[in-house]
């Protein structure tokens, strides 16, 4: 088998790929630009991808290609409806990294609510030391207890971040961005209403027809004052222009671990808050803890010896 691995810098230096080289010649490209795609993989058997296209056009002139692997959950990088026409296995690792994002929906709220960015730097620019008081009171934080935590979109990470949420005493509600219950757990709240009443908003959602700027500058204003907003789903869903705006407009925070478009943009309107310490930007490393890419890379190779045995 020749194996292609087209993108191996997003799997970290630190990940062992070693057992992919047991099913094949695997040759190994850090990254992948699309003038390159199809020169790569024109013999490839089996192509490795985590977020290169794959075209009908790429596949047409791969005449021995017989699998995709996606290095994700996600498959919108790859011409599905080509692969079915021209008989090639698409598969993806699916559930490898909700632990992760769930710890970073955390992670992000912790950072936000307890002003943690002010505070690690009053003490090591001296401000604290400089003060007549063993603590220092300028940014008041409440705890997550009592607190009204809604999730939009309560899938299988939604579900857990629920399940934390209220372990921290925070009552929870959802809404579901499919329009089908998927819980008696927990309230089910249609979005204006739970955007309104939750002090603590965490998406955790797919991008799609439904979900493409869910929230705009139409509803940014039903926020409570003080409220919390995370984004670990994916960037279309909130409008950053509108969120810029209302985060100098309005009392809020945001935490954000994805963008509309990765990296982000030099003049996307986010790097431009006034109120910087009001948002928080990670750059989708939600997802990557070592573990979950150790788990990734475990899938793929699952994916590729279960291929090879059916052969």
């Amino acid at each position: 088998m020749k194996i292609v691995l087209l993108d191996a810098k997003t799997l970290g230096v630190d990940i062992d790929i070693e057992p992919i080289k047991t099913f094949g010649t695997l040759t190994i490209f850090e990254t992948t630009n699309k003038n390159q795609t199809l020169d790569r993989i024109k013999d490839a058997d089996i192509i490795i991808t985590n977020k290169v296209v794959i075209s009908k056009e790429h596949m047409l002139n791969s005449p021995n290609l017989k699998l995709i692997c996606v290095a994700a959950t996600g498959m919108n990088n790859i011409d599905l409806v080509a692969a079915k026409e021209f008989g090639i296995e698409v598969k993806n690792v699916s559930g490898y990294s909700t632990t992760s994002v769930v710890q970073h929906t955390f992670a992000l709220a912790f950072y936000l609510l307890e002003q943690l960015n002010y505070y690690d730097d009053a003490v090591k620019s001296k401000k604290w030391s400089a003060s007549n008081l063993f603590t220092d009171l300028t940014y008041s934080f409440s705890e997550i207890k009592g607190k009204k935590w809604g999730i939009i979109g309560l899938g299988s990470i939604g579900k857990e971040v629920a399940k934390i949420a209220s372990a921290f005493g925070a009552d929870v509600s959802y809404y579901s961005t499919s329009s089908t219950k998927h819980s008696s757990d927990y309230p089910h709240l249609e979005l204006n209403e739970l955007l309104s009443n939750c002090d603590i908003i965490s998406i955790h959602s797919p991008l799609n027809e439904t979900t493409a700027n869910l929230i705009n500058g139409s509803n940014l204003p039903l926020l409570k004052d003080g409220a919390l907003l995370l984004n670990l789903g994916r960037g279309g869903i909130i409008n950053e222009g509108d969120l810029a705006i209302a985060i100098d407009s309005q009392n809020i925070l945001a935490g954000l671990d994805v963008t509309k478009i990765e990296p982000i943009e030099p003049d996307n309107p986010l790097l431009r808050v006034k109120n910087k310490n009001r948002l928080l930007i990670t750059p989708h490393i939600a997802w990557a803890s070592r573990e979950a890419r150790v788990k990734l890379v475990e899938g793929i190779v699952r994916n590729i010896e279960e291929f090879l045995q059916r052969r």
